[in-house]
């Protein structure tokens, strides 16, 4: 867990020991080498350890996750709590399956000298182990919400006995169609006077402050950073090349960058793997990040890339958020996103907890027309980079992809592990 280690400058003089905590709440705290609050843990867990429902708007890498999870761990381990028994009594609702991954890390990590069982499940992998592990009895239940109502009117559990409900990333619920399935499992809990809810979001629009209204109990609102949408500590700019300067300028760029840990966000999952299979063959170690790719390779390339054996992750909009990837020094937007709040998530990799970071952006011939909207969203115009085109390298063109017989290749990039990274080659590139 990685959400209070950063830089001083963004915790607080608050410390965890100030609050009334269960002894083994404090033990998992000093074993993560948690001392201080954040701002939003600062903010919301006075309220949520008083059992009051609270509404937060809270981006990745602010320490939400652990303000609620101690939430949770107090209410539970407390004598009013109902103990442990075959149904969960805490939900933790996540809209992807990389969140709900990491919010059960977290859990593990925090509450390890609790003795509270928490379960994970998410589609896609694993379908009878997850059922079997719910079945076993489960304190805090955590997932993702199409797997978690299969289960339910499966009858493998029931929600009758909640006393602490999380629904985190509220606005990304919207996004991904989820909204009707919350309501669903809300509707399957105690009443809202009856049970304590929790919930964040990283923007408050109208849609998520009436489901706010409409399932929590006179929850009390905490915002941050309402006035600036994106951090000053992001260096933002935009270049303007044609469709076909985006790869040899994005070479020329990484090329440049020193020890760079690299996200590279591409709109459409053929231009994922395409993009990842060029870099690979002009010598960068990058690999691809996209929902075709499957989950159990997923985690494999995030472990990777955390523990910065790849330099470069090519990626669609699974992975803007969601995910705790500490030390990205650069976003690069190879396509400028359609919507312009996803802007804001994918340049939230970098700078994160008191770091800088920059993200740089490609307004090329295909997705420029999405700039101005970018633009009015962050209530910035970005400073526009300029490139020389007679400058751009020539690229090694990458091996096609392998195809299976009978089945469609499906975008998977083919090559070895490079050992080129962003530190290689030379070239004019971008400043830190």
């Amino acid at each position: 867990m990685t959400e209070n280690t950063g830089a001083q400058q963004v915790l607080t003089d608050t410390r965890f020991d100030s609050f009334e905590l269960h002894p083994d709440i404090q033990s998992g705290l000093a074993d993560a080498g948690f001392e201080y609050c954040t701002p939003i843990q600062e903010r919301t867990l006075p309220l949520a350890l008083a059992g009051r429902d609270v509404a937060g708007q809270a981006r990745t890498g602010t320490g939400k996750t652990a303000a609620f999870l101690l939430a949770v761990f107090q209410r539970l381990l407390s004598p009013d709590s109902i103990g442990p028994g075959p149904n969960p009594r805490s939900i933790i609702i996540a809209p992807t399956r990389e969140l709900a991954i990491q919010i059960h890390r977290d859990a593990e990590l925090l509450g390890k000298h609790t003795g509270l069982r928490s379960v994970l499940t998410y589609g896609g992998v694993d379908y009878h182990k997850q059922r079997e592990q719910i079945a076993a009895g489960v304190d805090i239940l955590i997932g993702t919400p199409g797997r978690l109502i299969d289960y339910l009117k499966q009858g493998v559990y029931n929600l009758k006995v909640i006393e602490v409900a999380v629904l985190d990333e509220a606005d990304r619920m919207f996004d991904l169609g989820f909204i009707a399935d919350i309501r669903y499992l809300f509707r399957k809990m105690p009443p809202v006077d009856k049970r304590q809810t929790l919930m964040f979001s990283a923007t408050f629009p109208l849609k998520v402050t009436e489901l706010a209204y409409e399932h929590m109990n006179e929850a009390e609102t905490i915002r941050f950073e309402e006035e600036k949408v994106t951090s000053d500590r992001v260096h933002q700019v935009v270049y303007y090349p044609s469709n076909s300067e985006k790869l040899p300028l994005l070479v020329k760029l990484l090329r440049g960058m020193v020890d760079g840990h690299v996200m590279v966000f591409v709109n459409t999952r053929h231009q994922t793997d395409r993009v990842a299979r060029t870099l690979k063959a002009n010598g960068f170690n990058a690999a691809m990040l996209a929902g075709s790719v499957p989950q159990k390779k997923r985690q494999t390339l995030l472990k990777r890339f955390h523990d910065g054996e790849l330099d470069v992750l090519v990626a669609t909009d699974v992975a803007a958020r969601g995910l705790h990837i500490p030390d990205v020094s650069h976003v690069i937007n190879y396509d400028m996103p359609q919507e312009a709040a996803d802007y804001v998530h994918r340049i939230g990799r970098t700078a994160r907890l008191g770091a800088t970071g920059d993200a740089i952006s490609f307004a090329c011939e295909d997705y420029a027309f999405h700039l101005p909207e970018v633009e009015e969203y962050i209530g910035m115009q970005l400073p526009v980079e300029q490139h020389d085109p007679d400058d751009l390298p020539e690229l090694e063109r990458p091996a096609p992809p392998p195809r299976k017989s009978g089945k469609k290749h499906g975008g998977r990039h083919g090559g070895g592990r490079g050992r080129g990274g962003p530190n290689r080659g030379s070239g004019s590139g971008h400043r830190r």
